[in-house]
């Protein structure tokens, strides 16, 4: 799942994927590994699908081992997000950013 989440971010491309078992679409910001869990993570701006909180728009953290059926969309994202910040300090190792 590494590369696809790397060319989506690298390309700013939207992504979907089913995460608890509901739809979500996201533009993708930051792929790596969590620093206090050791987990992998994307740090996404979700712009659609389900959410429990029903915020969408919104800025999530999503464990990457729960994402299935990922699709990289043709629909693009120009910017990062307000609220972006380069270099996630949740993360001890980061994979790609935009």
């Amino acid at each position: 799942m590494n590369t696809i989440i790397c060319e989506a971010i690298r390309l700013r491309k939207i992504i979907k994927f089913y995460y608890d078992g509901y739809e979500r679409i996201v533009e993708p910001h930051t792929y790596g590994i969590h620093k206090d869990t050791g987990n992998e993570v994307l740090s996404a701006y979700q712009i659609g699908g389900y959410s429990s909180s029903g915020r969408i728009p919104y800025w999530r953290l999503y464990l990457v081992n729960q994402i299935s059926n990922l699709q990289i969309t043709d629909e693009t994202f120009s910017e990062p997000r307000s609220g972006y910040k380069k270099g996630d300090s949740r993360m001890s190792i980061i994979f790609c950013e935009v």
